[in-house]
């Protein structure tokens, strides 16, 4: 299953958890706002953000992925880590059948606060 099929699927979680204002790096919906690095001028956009109660979260899918792309990975969920500090949220790793360890592995090794979520 491709990641914009998950995504759908984080987006009907997120409804149901009474988030509101929900944005989703997928067609038929707004994308999220991009962040940027200014070093290399790497981009980040998150796959779902949400508000709840005037404070933001943001809804990572985590799958498996090789080297080069696990490294944008590992920067983009520490900036999703500090943006959802700084707006009261919460970061969630979304993760699919079979992608749960990856995620957990992911958090030990980024240091992040964040909480795995199974997708159905």
């Amino acid at each position: 299953m491709s990641k914009q099929a998950h995504i759908l699927k984080v987006v009907e979680w997120v409804q149901k958890h009474g988030y509101n204002d929900i944005r989703a790096n997928a067609e038929g919906y707004q994308t999220p706002i991009t962040y940027g690095r200014q070093q290399d001028s790497e981009q980040f956009i998150p796959d779902v953000t949400g508000k709840q109660f005037d404070q933001e979260s943001y809804f990572e899918v985590i799958l498996k992925t090789d080297a080069a792309e696990a490294k944008h990975l590992l920067s983009k969920l520490k900036l999703l880590s500090q943006l959802a500090a700084v707006k009261g949220g919460k970061l969630f790793l979304m993760s699919p059948r079979g992608h749960r360890s990856y995620a957990k592995e992911v958090l030990v090794e980024t240091n992040v606060v964040a909480e795995v979520i199974n997708l159905p």
